[in-house]
């Protein structure tokens, strides 16, 4: 979607980011005498870009999770991922799952594409709304020129308590994580869109009378 945009927008947006200490795993700061979820990919390091195909320039898919590190007493695990350099007073939400399995034991895992598939009709996990308002899984799609753009996933788990609503936001669950929030996990992935990747140049100018 955002591939069209001229580069000299995504340059001139360049030092407008939403930043990393305003993602939900900063934000709300679980680390402190809390559990650590580990969260991790076989598709990328943590801080490594992420080949094209997760991306809004491959297929779209959503890349495979693990996670270990699970509490006992977890009730329930939740994934956002957000884009921490997106031009926004608060970084774009690309994703929400909630009531993921844990597992065996502590570990749980997401297989690849397992998020994308709920675009179809019958979704895999249940999602929360996205920053676009929708149930679903936005592929990374940064403005071309804008430079590296850093994907957050994070992944919670929460207490006993009220359920989170079938399709919640990212204030719904903010208010969850602070009144159940247990342990939280962070795996970041880049991406970039170098400048000069516009799909279709403009057309030549016909010449007079034709």
């Amino acid at each position: 979607m955002l591939e069209k945009l001229p580069d000299a927008i995504g340059e001139a947006l360049g030092d407008i980011r939403a930043g990393l200490a305003n993602t939900m795993f900063n934000d709300v700061g679980l680390r402190q005498g809390m559990g650590m979820i580990v969260l991790s990919s076989l598709a990328f390091a943590d801080h490594a870009p992420m080949p094209d195909k997760y991306t809004a320039d491959g297929s779209g898919l959503s890349p495979p999770l693990h996670w270990s590190g699970v509490p006992a007493s977890a009730a329930e695990l939740v994934l956002i991922v957000e884009d921490a350099d997106s031009p926004t007073p608060q970084p774009l939400v690309h994703a929400i799952a909630h009531s993921l399995p844990t597992g065996d034991e502590d570990d749980g895992a997401l297989a690849e594409g397992t998020l994308s598939a709920v675009n179809e009709a019958q979704p895999l996990v249940p999602m929360g709304r996205n920053s676009l308002m929708q149930a679903r899984w936005l592929a990374p799609d940064p403005p071309p020129g804008h430079g590296v753009h850093r994907y957050v996933f994070q992944v919670f788990a929460l207490g006993p308590g009220v359920s989170l609503p079938d399709t919640p936001g990212r204030d719904a669950l903010r208010t969850a994580l602070l009144e159940r929030g247990l342990a939280s996990g962070c795996l970041v992935g880049t991406y970039e869109r170098p400048s000069g990747t516009i799909a279709d140049p403009l057309p030549p100018l016909l010449p007079a009378g034709a």
